[in-house]
C-alpha cells in the first residue's frame, strides 16, 4: 500500500467517510479561458476536498486527469518522484495545445529541469544552485533594492499632489522582477522589453490581449519559440566567449556530472529563468497588491508593522499562488489510500487549492499579513522546490518596503482582469489608486 512506502506531511487530515458525488467534469479546472472569464476555482476546489477519494475528470478536448486539491496529497505525491513523475510534461495539454507543440520547432529544442526526473533532475539543478542560495542572492540585495526604489520613486513623483493612479500590474509588477533578472544575468537593458514580450506570449497563449498576433496560431507560435531559441542562443554563445561574473555566464559554460551542459538543456535554463523566474513573482507581486488594498487593515497593519513583511509575502504567495498547477503522470500501478491508480494516470496538484485547505490553514479564505504558521505550497515542496524562492522573496520584500514605507493608502481604481492561463496565473490588469505619504 501506497501509505506505507510515502512521506506524509504533519497535519494529514485522513479524513474518511462516505464518497459524495459531484459532476465536477474538470473543465473549469484545467481551461486557460474559464480562468480569464470566471476566475479561480476556488468553489470547486472546496467541493473536490470534501470528498473522501481522487475525482476522475474527463474534460472536453483536455486529456483526463485526477485533481489533487489537498495539502496532504499533494506533499505525499511530491515527494515520492520514483512513483509520480515529471518527464512526461508538466502541463495538462488540450488537443490544440499538443498540436502546437509538435509542430513547434523553437520552444521543442528546449529541455527544462522542472520536466526531469532524478537522478538527472539533481544532477542538472546543481547547476544553478550556488546563484540561488539565501548567500548568493544576497549579492544582489543592492540591485533588488535600487530596482525597488527607483519605481517607487516614480509612483510618488506621479502623486505629488497627494493622490496617485497606475497599472500596477504592468507598470510596477511586471517591471521590477524583469529588471532585476535582467541584471543579475547581464542582460542589456534593451533587450527588456523584448523579454516582457516574449514571456506575455508564452504565459499568455491563450489570452488574446497577451498572445502572439496572427491568423495562424500555429505559424504565430512558431514564431516565438524560434525568437526565444535565436534570442537565448546568441546570449550562450556570447558567454562561452566572452564569459562574465554574472548568471548568464554561469548557465552557458555549466557542466553536468563533468560534461558540459547539452544545449537543449542550457536553453531550458534560460527558458525558465528568464521566462517563469519572472512571470510568477509579477503575478504574486500584482495579486498581493490587489488583496492589500481590497483588505486596507492588512496594509494599515504593514505600515505600523514593517517587521511583517516577511511574513506578508509569505501570505502573499499563499494567496496568489502564481503556478497554479503540476502535473504528475503515475509510474506505475498503485494503491493511493485505498484507491487504484493506474501507470500512465494523470495527476494534476493545484496549489492554490492545497493553499486554501481548511485541514491545513485557520480560516483559508481571509487574507492576514501575519498568518503564522503558513505552511503554504506556493514554491511547491519535495525534489521540484522553487529554485529561485529566496530571490522571489527578496524581490518582494523589497518592493513592499518601499511601498509601505512611502504610500500612505491603496485602493483599486477598477475592476482587475484575470489572465487567461490555468497554469501560471494572475493578473493582467491592476488599475490602482493611492495616496502619498507625506513624508515620501
Amino acid at each position: 500500500m501506497l501509505l506505507e512506502r510515502g512521506v506524509t506531511c504533519p497535519g494529514d487530515p485522513g479524513r474518511r467517510g462516505e464518497d459524495q458525488m459531484t459532476d465536477i467534469d474538470g473543465l473549469d479546472l484545467i481551461s486557460p479561458h474559464v480562468y480569464g472569464e470566471r476566475g479561480i476555482p476556488h468553489d470547486q476546489w472546496s467541493d473536490l476536498r470534501r470528498l473522501d477519494r481522487l475525482h476522475f475528470c474527463e474534460p472536453p478536448g483536455f486529456d483526463s486527469f485526477y485533481p489533487v486539491v489537498r495539502h496532504a496529497h499533494i506533499c505525499e505525491i511530491s515527494k515520492q518522484p520514483d512513483l509520480f513523475s515529471n518527464r512526461f510534461g508538466i502541463v495538462l495539454e488540450s488537443g490544440e495545445q499538443k498540436l502546437i507543440l509538435e509542430k513547434n520547432q523553437g520552444i521543442g529544442e528546449m529541455r527544462v529541469i522542472i520536466g526531469m526526473d532524478p537522478p538527472e533532475h539533481r544532477a542538472f539543478r546543481k547547476v544553478a544552485v550556488p546563484a540561488f542560495t539565501p548567500r548568493g542572492v544576497k549579492r544582489f540585495g543592492p540591485v533588488v533594492r535600487e530596482s525597488a526604489r527607483n519605481l517607487v520613486d516614480g509612483l510618488v513623483e506621479r502623486g505629488s499632489g497627494g493622490d496617485g493612479e497606475c497599472e500596477f500590474a504592468t507598470e510596477i509588477a511586471a517591471a521590477h522582477p524583469l529588471r532585476v533578472l535582467s541584471t543579475i544575468l547581464g542582460i542589456p537593458r534593451e533587450l527588456e522589453p523584448q523579454i516582457l514580450r516574449l514571456t506575455n506570449e508564452l504565459f499568455g497563449a491563450d489570452d488574446r490581449d497577451l498572445r502572439r498576433g496572427g491568423d495562424d496560431r500555429l505559424e504565430a507560435v512558431d514564431e516565438l519559440g524560434k525568437e526565444f531559441f535565436l534570442l537565448f542562443s546568441g546570449i550562450i554563445q556570447d558567454r562561452r566567449a566572452n564569459p562574465r561574473d554574472d548568471l548568464a555566464s554561469l548557465l552557458a559554460n555549466g557542466q553536468v556530472n563533468g560534461e558540459p551542459m547539452g544545449l537543449k538543456e542550457t536553453l531550458g535554463y534560460y527558458l525558465i529563468t528568464f521566462s517563469a523566474g519572472h512571470d510568477t513573482t509579477k503575478n504574486a507581486l500584482a495579486g498581493g497588491i490587489c488583496a492589500l488594498a481590497r483588505n486596507p487593515g492588512e496594509f494599515e497593519k504593514l505600515k505600523r508593522n514593517p517587521e511583517l513583511i516577511p511574513s506578508a509575502v509569505e501570505e502573499i504567495v499563499r494567496w496568489t499562488s502564481p503556478v497554479n498547477y503540476m502535473k504528475r503522470v503515475v509510474a506505475e500501478e498503485l494503491d493511493f489510500h485505498g484507491q487504484k491508480l493506474r501507470k500512465g494516470d494523470n495527476l494534476v496538484l493545484f496549489y492554490g487549492s492545497a493553499n486554501r485547505d481548511e485541514a491545513i490553514f485557520e480560516d483559508p479564505f481571509t487574507f492576514r499579513v501575519d498568518r503564522k504558521p503558513n505552511p503554504h505550497l506556493g514554491f511547491g515542496i519535495g525534489e521540484h522546490f522553487c529554485l529561485g524562492s529566496h530571490l522571489a522573496r527578496a524581490s518582494q520584500r523589497a518592493l513592499l518596503h518601499e511601498l509601505v514605507g512611502r504610500i500612505d493608502s491603496l485602493e483599486l481604481a477598477g475592476e482587475p482582469e484575470q489572465i487567461q492561463s490555468s497554469f501560471v496565473v494572475g493578473l493582467k490588469k491592476l488599475p490602482l489608486r493611492y495616496r502619498v505619504s507625506q513624508a515620501a
